[in-house]
């Protein structure tokens, strides 16, 4: 189901979240299945996001699917605009509209676009009366976060930006890059006065919600020590953290590459945050 307002995707499962299957492929009575939320990477289309839906629509989730706009991840946040954030909101306001806004949420996050995005759903959790009540048992992370990492971003921008015409695609990177530069490192302490880089804000975030990361050292756009330092700083915080390194995989690849044992520990992943 779309919506011309906010184009998302919803798909509700035709059995009861509260409806399993069983190791042998049966029905079974179980916990309440959360509320599925996947937050895609910059420039990914419903498509790609539907391969990751299935993970647990199958299993009996409600899931909602929703990418950001590729322009506002790599120009507003840039710019230090948090156009997100109004996004974020109207992402949160769907749960109260098809009333699941009671059911237990878990968060898939892939790379730096989801994690911006998500970035202010969890400020919005914190300090939106409405959101306070709503329940997150866990988020996975796949292929992110990763700090500013200039020549990742770039080539992120150029896959986004592959069937664009030459020019443009040049004008695009150029503008991107002096931005990226000016606002981020030569005018990076007056930024800071008024705008939280999103890695710097997960750092020190409130949750306190399981979380897994899934990440990979041949990721070229999101470096891995990056999200080495995520989880160290997540433990810190007492947070209940696993993460596993694909070692081999592209970023956004891990399901691709590895779809049984990708598969395995999202379900496993979610079946344990719902019973903590």
């Amino acid at each position: 189901m779309l919506s011309a307002e906010l184009d998302y995707t919803i798909e509700i499962p035709d059995q009861p979240c509260g409806i399993q299957e069983n190791s042998e492929g049966g029905k079974e009575a179980g916990t309440q299945q959360p509320l599925v939320i996947l937050l895609g990477w910059g420039g990914c289309t419903d498509k790609n996001l539907a391969k990751y839906s299935a993970i647990y629509h199958k299993r009996g989730c409600i899931v909602i699917r929703y990418t950001a706009p590729w322009h506002m991840v790599f120009f507003s946040e840039s710019l230090g605009i948090p156009s997100l954030r109004v996004l974020a909101q109207k992402l949160l306001e769907l749960l109260f509209d098809y009333e699941v806004e009671k059911q237990p949420l878990l968060f898939h996050v892939f790379s730096n676009a989801g994690v911006m995005l998500y970035r202010y759903v969890l400020e919005l959790l914190q300090t939106h009366r409405r959101f306070c009540h709503l329940r997150v048992v866990g988020t996975i992370f796949d292929s992110g976060p990763g700090d500013s990492n200039l020549v990742g971003a770039l080539r992120a921008l150029a896959a986004i930006l592959e069937h664009r015409p030459a020019m443009l695609r040049l004008m695009l990177l150029v503008a991107f890059t002096l931005v990226a530069i000016l606002f981020h490192v030569l005018l990076a302490p007056l930024t800071a006065l008024f705008h939280t880089h999103f890695y710097d804000r997960l750092l020190d975030a409130a949750s306190r919600w399981p979380e897994l990361y899934l990440y990979s050292r041949a990721d070229e756009v999101v470096m891995a020590r990056d999200v080495e330092r995520m989880v160290e700083a997540r433990l810190a915080h007492q947070v209940l953290v696993h993460s596993v390194d694909f070692v081999s995989s592209a970023h956004v690849s891990h399901l691709r590459d590895y779809p049984t044992y990708y598969t395995n520990l999202c379900v496993n992943f979610m079946r344990s945050c719902v019973h903590c």
